[in-house]
């Protein structure tokens, strides 16, 4: 089973526009011990639609060094009935250059990691469970 923690969004001026961008930091959960870490992006007003994120997997706690994780980083959209979830290259993420997550993975890579799985049952928590991502999706 799966928990989120959800800390308190921050928020600052979108370099491209001046408007409201907002940055989540989630801690993830599996069966009560540490499973993984995600951050999430998105700017109030872009034409688009779309959160950027990185959800980070591996060991956590005092043995987990940055070598035992690895980053997937991804976008978050919606089209007229589904959510869709596309995993992107590293350097096309805001986290490009995060280190905490270990190696952040490009597309192809990603997709064919053994824990590419447990990045997409994460993602279904996030659209249904986050209510910061819902509620940006539901605003106009």
């Amino acid at each position: 089973m799966i928990e989120i923690e959800f800390e308190e969004p921050s928020k600052s001026k979108c370099l491209c526009c001046g408007k409201t961008s907002t940055t989540l930091t989630r801690f993830v959960y599996q069966d009560n011990s540490a499973f993984a870490v995600y951050y999430a992006k998105f700017t109030d007003g872009h034409e688009e639609k779309i959160v950027n994120a990185i959800i980070g997997l591996g060991v956590w706690g005092e043995h987990g060094a940055k070598e035992l994780r690895h980053g997937f980083a991804l976008n978050i959209w919606q089209n007229e009935t589904n959510w869709q979830i596309s995993i992107i290259d590293k350097q096309d993420s805001p986290w490009s250059d995060l280190e905490l997550f270990g190696e952040i993975l490009n597309r192809d890579a990603a997709l064919s990691h053994k824990n590419i799985k447990d990045v997409f049952h994460i993602t279904d928590h996030i659209v249904t469970e986050d209510s910061e991502v819902l509620n940006y999706f539901l605003s106009k």
